[in-house]
This record gives structure tokens, sequence and C-alpha cells, in this order.
């Protein structure tokens, strides 16, 4: 029973979409928490501030991966499993702190998000 896509080149485009819509978004987001006077005090209101340098850096990690797995899906693969997980935690420190779900919303977005990327790649790997 194949629910989520009639063929392979469906599955492509949709594929395709994700990864540079995800992409671009880790790439501001990962250039923000790096730069951003904002995201220094959303840290600190974390109480995670010594841990912004690194979700920085593996958000770019994560949008570099994908933009490779453009071409190499394996790589793909990987950073959306990575970006998943990290949106996750992400989420639970939103849940932790009771943020609004406005406020929580975006991190959930972006973990389901990534998490159906990664079941699609993986479903259609080596097609």
């Amino acid at each position: 029973m194949n629910i989520l896509f009639s063929d392979f080149k469906e599955y492509l485009w949709v594929t395709n979409v994700i990864i540079v819509f995800s992409g671009i978004s880790f790439l501001f987001f990962g250039v923000s928490c790096l730069y951003s006077n904002f995201m220094v005090l959303e840290f600190k209101r974390y109480d995670l501030d010594k841990f912004r340098v690194l979700v920085g850096i593996l958000q770019l990690l994560g949008s570099v991966g994908l933009f490779i797995g453009l071409f190499f899906e394996n790589w793909a693969i990987l950073a959306s499993l990575g970006l998943a997980i990290l949106m996750a935690f992400g989420f639970m420190v939103r849940i932790k702190i009771k943020d609004s779900f406005l406020l929580s919303f975006p991190s959930l977005f972006y973990t389901i998000l990534n998490m159906i990327l990664f079941i699609i790649l993986i479903r259609f790997e080596n097609k």
C-alpha cells in the first residue's frame, strides 16, 4: 500500500522542496543564533547560554548537510535526523520554561518537517 507517493518523481520533487526550505531556514537560524543579540538573550532566558554557539553551529551544519543532500542522499538523511532531534530538544526546552504554544510551535514544526523528510528519504533510499 503506497499512501505517500504514487511514483519516484513525486517523491523527488517533494523532498527537494523540503530540503531547500529547511536548509534556508536553518542557515538563517544558525547565523542568527551565532550573531543576534536577541538570541543571546533568548538562550539566557532558557538558562542555556553556554550552548548557544554549539546550537548555532549544529544548525549551520544541518543546513549544509541538507544542501549537500540534494546531490548525495545520505547527507540529507543524516542532516534531517540531526535537525529533527535538535528541534525536538528545542521544543522540550520551550515546554519546560512554559512558553506559549505560539512561541513553541516553530520548534515543533521543524521537528515534524525534518522527521517527515527523514522518513521519506529512508523509504525511497537507493531508488
